[in-house]
């Protein structure tokens, strides 16, 4: 039960860190492309107020960058967290083509700003071309993120760690009851024996949990 509510906590987490991500990219589009928007009638002015008191205190939108590297940030926070099975298609190649692709869409995309196109036209180039570089990040963030996690729980039960060397001699006489054992050690499978020398005695198994009693 325990285990549920963490999971649900976390998924709450990265919810949370994903909105504001997003939030970030839309304060950002409407700072930068603030012409547009006053022509589309879609100002606010208390989050105006708000943006230029922000600017006068920090100075965040002085450049581009700023932003768009808190929002990065912030992506990147969303993707640590996250659970999930490594896919065959995930590899190191195909995360490099997303994670190139979101740069240069999210990051080298100011010039659009200064093209001699239409307003209109030009803002929605920028604004699309912002969310498919958030897009490729976010994409590429996540398949890192399950890819790494992957490699780094290769022994997810703990088995090397676990295992010990064993008995692999056979000790026989006309009484002992001999059983073949197989066990792993130090990643390879060695063969090996339970000896009951003498079955006359009374026999008991005793160890802690993974010592390797069953």
């Amino acid at each position: 039960m325990q285990n549920e509510d963490d999971v649900r906590s976390l998924a709450k987490i990265i919810e949370l860190l994903r909105a504001v991500s997003i939030l970030i990219a839309i304060i950002h589009i409407y700072w930068f492309c603030y012409e547009a928007v006053q022509v589309g009638n879609i100002n606010v002015g208390v989050v105006d107020k708000i943006l230029l008191n922000f600017q006068k205190t920090t100075g965040l939108f002085s450049n581009p960058l700023w932003t768009k590297l808190i929002c990065l940030l912030f992506i990147a926070l969303s993707c640590l967290g996250t659970r999930g099975v490594k896919a065959e298609k995930i590899t190191w190649i195909r995360i490099n083509i997303f994670l190139i692709a979101g740069i240069v869409f999210f990051f080298f995309n100011g010039w659009i700003l200064k093209l001699a196109l239409p307003l209109l036209s030009q803002t929605s180039l920028y604004i699309f071309t912002i969310f498919v570089g958030y897009f490729f990040l976010l994409k590429a963030g996540l398949w890192m993120s399950r890819l790494l996690k992957n490699n780094l729980m290769k022994d997810v039960f703990n088995s090397e760690n676990e295992s010990f060397m064993q008995e692999t001699q056979l000790m026989e006489n006309e009484y002992s009851i001999n059983l073949s054992t197989r066990f792993q050690y130090k990643g390879k499978l060695h063969e090996g024996w339970i000896n009951v020398v003498n079955p006359f005695r009374a026999s008991i198994v005793l160890g802690t949990p993974g010592s390797g009693k069953s």
